[in-house]
């Protein structure tokens, strides 16, 4: 719809109108990376912090963790730590000298300079949902995943100014075969979007050819040593690093790219029954990751962190948005902050199969955490639905407007803006109203967030516009994104050897996994 539209459709009034013409008319914002104006919450005494990190180091002493990979444990050896089999034990000197290579901050350049974005220390970013082989259309309607919902899916984050990266896996498009998908998907990355984004991770050759396309873009030397990606690397939890992994992070680490080391925590199941226990084991497999990738290059950026469930004793099943995964999150931002380390977690999380209440309590319960412990880098922020399993356009769109307020939150308060609104209230007579003063004239558009897909209309003005529900006005809003996206052009040579890549690879690689 566009503004000339609005006033045709006839049904709509008022308030509804201007807002419809908002959404259609504008065109791809940016909002930078999030510079907190809050103050974290910390749960732990320092004495308690101590306690923490000394029970970690005697995990890593005592017991150690596997690394499952013969080059890997031959590094390790040639350091002079202890290797017996796949175990290694580190002594926490050695550990945290490791560790200290790291940089608290990074920052990743953009194909586009201006969406360049920096994380670390006060800085956020938030970025979409990753891995979903199921997506709830439009209609409601969940079926696999395809290379076309994977393409809308970049568009719609490119299009949405809290989204600070286009994202990694959105959605696993199911009608490309597993050994070619990687190729598909990084050509749609860097194709449909200028923002940062997220390589393969899923072998050596995967993370290989991510490193290539991106450098057809940004420039081979650049990408050798300046940070374009985030890449994930997930520990199989309890305590093990396996090679498909660590394989990817030799590559990245190498060329100074960076990596979200990622216990996959299920409370209960892969972590102890215990809120601080599963911090105490998150935290050694966390660093155990971040010290290899110093191992591979000292100074390349390394992101300690999470992704957290809890298990239902009832049914086995992960779930979202409990109490004790906020407590998770706001002890492990502590325990970041000690080892002055930029920090990863997921954001709008959900274990419901449909955009409901429950989605929303779930994905609102786990932001909220999230701002308050400062998380660093938030992935799995916009569409997020089954525990991971489906990818949702109505929850894309209901997401990012909430990220929108998540990042204002975040931001803290402007003081300043006291002595305009002082001096209104001296212009004010008792019992008169503030709606015509040159203040609010001034400043109504930025001092109170107007959600557009959050109703507040009345019962009765509600239902002549259709008595939508979050989720049809979620659904809408992604339809609108994707019929006014334009996409940032490439040079054409660029595009062409991008393709050309892709093409000759896919007709390289069997498409059976062997």
């Amino acid at each position: 719809m566009t503004a000339e539209e609005v006033p045709q459709r006839g049904k709509r009034r008022g308030r509804n109108a201007r807002r419809s013409a908002r959404v259609a008319d504008t065109g791809p914002e940016w909002l930078p990376e999030l510079d907190r104006g809050i103050p974290y919450v910390d749960l732990l005494s320092q004495e308690q912090v101590q306690r923490v990190h000394d029970e970690t180091m005697r995990l890593l002493e005592e017991v150690g963790i596997d690394f499952r990979d013969p080059e890997s444990l031959a590094m390790w050896k040639a350091d002079g730590v202890d290797v017996q089999g796949d175990r290694v034990r580190f002594d926490r000197e050695y550990l945290m000298d490791k560790i200290s290579t790291a940089p608290a901050e990074y920052t990743m350049l953009a194909r586009n300079p201006e969406r360049s974005v920096s994380l670390g220390g006060t800085k956020t970013v938030f970025t979409p949902s990753y891995g979903a082989p199921f997506v709830l259309d439009f209609d409601g309607s969940r079926r696999n995943a395809t290379l076309e919902d994977f393409d809308n899916f970049a568009k719609i984050a490119y299009l949405q100014p809290a989204v600070h990266m286009t994202g990694g896996v959105l959605c696993e498009p199911m009608d490309i075969p597993v050994p070619h998908r990687h190729l598909e998907m990084m050509f749609s990355l860097l194709k449909h979007s200028d923002k940062p984004f997220m390589g393969g991770v899923t072998s050596r050759e995967r993370a290989e050819e991510s490193l290539h396309m991106a450098g057809v873009v940004f420039g081979h030397d650049v990408v050798a040593n300046t940070t374009v990606m985030t890449s994930l690397a997930n520990c199989n939890s309890p305590l093990v690093w396996d090679q498909t992994m660590l394989d990817s992070v030799k590559v990245n680490a190498a060329s100074n790219q960076a990596t979200l080391f990622s216990p996959f925590v299920l409370g209960g199941a892969s972590t102890p029954a215990s809120t601080i226990g599963s911090v105490v084991q998150l935290s050694a497999e966390a660093l155990a990751g971040v010290a290899f990738s110093q191992l591979v290059r000292p100074g390349a950026p390394a992101v300690y962190g999470q992704w957290l469930s809890t298990v239902s004793m009832k049914t086995g099943a992960p779930q979202a948005g409990t109490p004790e995964i906020c407590h998770m999150n706001l002890l492990t931002g502590q325990m970041a902050r000690f080892y002055n380390l930029p920090w990863r977690c997921s954001g709008s999380q959900s274990s419901s199969p449909t955009v409901d209440a429950q989605a929303g309590y779930e994905s609102a319960r786990n932001m909220y955490g999230v701002l308050l412990s400062g998380a660093n880098f938030v992935l799995s922020t916009t569409g997020y639905l089954e525990s991971a399993l489906c990818q949702s356009y109505a929850k894309a769109a209901l997401d990012g407007e909430q990220l929108e307020m998540m990042y204002k939150l975040g931001k803290g308060i402007d003081f300043d803006e006291l002595d305009g609104a002082l001096d209104a209230m001296r212009e004010v007579n008792p019992g008169d109203h503030y709606l015509g003063t040159e203040h609010t004239l001034n400043h109504f558009q930025s001092a109170f967030m107007m959600p557009d897909l959050m109703s507040a209309d009345s019962f009765e003005q509600w239902t002549v516009d259709g008595a939508k529900d979050a989720a049809v006005r979620g659904s809408e809003k992604a339809q609108a994104l994707l019929a006014r996206y334009e996409e940032p052009a490439l040079p054409d040579d660029t595009l062409e050897e991008l393709r050309d890549f892709v093409d000759r690879r896919r007709s390289e690689i069997p498409e059976l996994v062997s």
